[in-house]
């Protein structure tokens, strides 16, 4: 997560004021209270970001074969953030190694899931998380330009939930990249003679 400057000027000024506490003015009050509002909105924006990215797993796993190259992507970005690999994910790729990135994300993923389980069996609890974001967050909201409402996005379409009338669905990998055709041959060039 960054902080702006004036998010980091706020954040030193609470902490000290936590350490040494003394009765603050109102706009110290405010001050900290906007960049505990843009704390939170980064933090549930990562959550949403995360389910989204969860979705978008499913939907290139379900669109194997045709879209190998796009899930391997996903599932390694996903494990490096600390995704606990799920029962399809390693079917999908037992399926999938003969190609080299394949095999050795399923030996990674093996491992892992491994861990998992006889973490469970011994009674941990263990935290399922989703992948990080792929991009990086460059900015965040608050300082002088909190004292506006910020715009709430709207959250994605779970697979679970129904669609509401006139919200169309979510197009998978294999709707919106079609596989290749080969050109057809001119027509002087398929008679034999």
């Amino acid at each position: 997560m960054a902080f702006s400057a004036d998010e980091l000027r706020v954040l030193r000024r609470a902490l000290a004021i936590a350490l040494h506490p003394t009765p603050l003015p109102d706009e110290d009050v405010q001050d900290c209270l906007r960049l505990a509002g843009a704390v939170d909105e980064a933090v549930s924006e990562a959550g949403r970001l995360r389910a989204f990215l969860l979705a978008d797993l499913a939907r290139y796993r379900e669109a194997l074969p045709g879209s190998v190259n796009g899930y391997l992507e996903l599932l390694q970005d996903a494990v490096a953030a600390g995704y606990d690999p799920r029962p399809d994910d390693l079917a999908a790729l037992r399926a999938l190694r003969g190609k080299p990135v394949a095999a050795a994300l399923l030996a990674r993923c093996q491992v892992l899931a491994e861990r998992s389980v006889r973490a469970r069996l011994a009674g941990r609890a263990v935290a399922v998380t989703a992948p990080a974001p792929r991009g990086r967050l460059l900015a965040l909201p608050g300082g002088r330009a909190a004292d506006r409402e910020p715009e709430r996005p709207k959250a994605p379409v779970s697979p679970g939930r129904p669609q509401a009338p006139g919200e169309r669905p979510m197009p998978k990998p294999s709707e919106v990249f079609p596989p290749r055709r080969r050109p057809a041959p001119p027509p002087g060039e398929r008679a034999a003679g």
